[in-house]
């Protein structure tokens, strides 16, 4: 890989650092802050995975590390089915870019709404896996300020969209 690609994943490395110690702090790696276990894995999570339910809404490391990995898909055309590199479908862009920070995230939006925490909507944070519409038909990754970054649909290229336009069906962290 070299030129543009790499570039676009060193800063996006370079992105997620800086957001997480600018968001979490020290607290997220303070135990304290959250319920549950952080090892362990829960039904149909792999490598990376947590169990039990995360309290409070401090931002995973993973999961911005995967939301600015994510990122540098922005623009590319969305496809059903897709799982990159030249275009992706929802749960393929979520599967892969949480797979570049290590976590082995199942393929299909309603496998992904069972991996990881949980978490209760009020304490989502950006880098939560947010499964979205009345039957779990969707999935994005919360980007903070009302957004998920997402591959949404035909037409329309992998970017940001208002959460207002869905209905939560579930939020997970990893």
């Amino acid at each position: 890989m070299t030129g543009k690609p790499l570039r676009r994943i060193f800063v996006g490395f370079v992105v997620a650092t800086f957001a997480t110690l600018l968001l979490a702090g020290p607290a997220w790696s303070d135990p304290r802050t959250f319920t549950g276990s952080s090892s362990g894995s829960a039904s149909g999570s792999g490598t990376g995975s947590a169990s039990g339910s995360v309290a409070l809404g401090v931002p995973s490391p993973r999961g911005l590390a995967a939301l600015a990995i994510a990122m540098t898909q922005t623009g590319k055309p969305y496809e059903w089915g897709a799982t990159g590199p030249n275009s992706w479908d929802c749960s393929g862009l979520v599967q892969w870019a949480f797979r570049m920070v290590g976590v082995n995230m199942p393929r299909t939006t309603w496998q992904q709404a069972t991996a990881g925490a949980p978490v209760p909507v009020a304490a989502m944070a950006p880098g939560d896996v947010v499964v979205l519409n009345n039957d779990g038909s969707h999935v994005g990754i919360y980007a903070g300020d009302g957004k998920i970054f997402n591959a949404y649909g035909r037409g329309v290229p992998v970017g940001f969209t208002p959460l207002r336009q869905f209905a939560i069906y579930a939020v997970r962290r990893f």
